[in-house]
């Protein structure tokens, strides 16, 4: 079954080399241009405005709770991975700073996403 689709898929990507880059190209276009077609052609755009700014003022309204989640979520992974590396250091184990930095990489991430947050969504907090 999967030969097949292999051979299927190879067959398909020589068709479309043989055709000239003009050709695709065009293709591409038209193809592109009958949405751009269908969206004009809609008229009155102000229910899917106010439908698009509604949507934003209830995501902004979820970006408090995001944030303390991502430090929570920041403050676990910092419990148990102190845990881990104090394991590993009793154990003697060979890769003991390299669990350090994970952990460490792992909290700042956590905890820059959580400051990024409000940015992103254009909040002076």
């Amino acid at each position: 079954m999967f030969q097949k689709f292999k051979r299927m898929c190879r067959k398909a990507k020589k068709t479309i080399m043989q055709v000239s880059t003009k050709v695709r190209m065009l293709i591409i276009a038209l193809l592109g241009g009958i949405p751009a077609m269908a969206q004009s052609t809609a008229g009155d755009y102000s229910a899917g405005t106010t439908a698009l700014s509604t949507v934003a003022e209830e995501i902004v309204k979820y970006v408090p709770v995001m944030v303390k989640l991502c430090y929570a979520i920041a403050g676990v992974v910092a419990i148990i991975g102190a845990i881990s590396v104090y394991i590993a250091m009793n154990n003697e184990e060979q890769d003991v700073k390299k669990k350090i930095m994970m952990v460490v990489g792992a909290c700042l991430f956590l905890i820059a996403a959580a400051q990024a947050l409000p940015l992103f969504f254009g909040i002076n907090a």
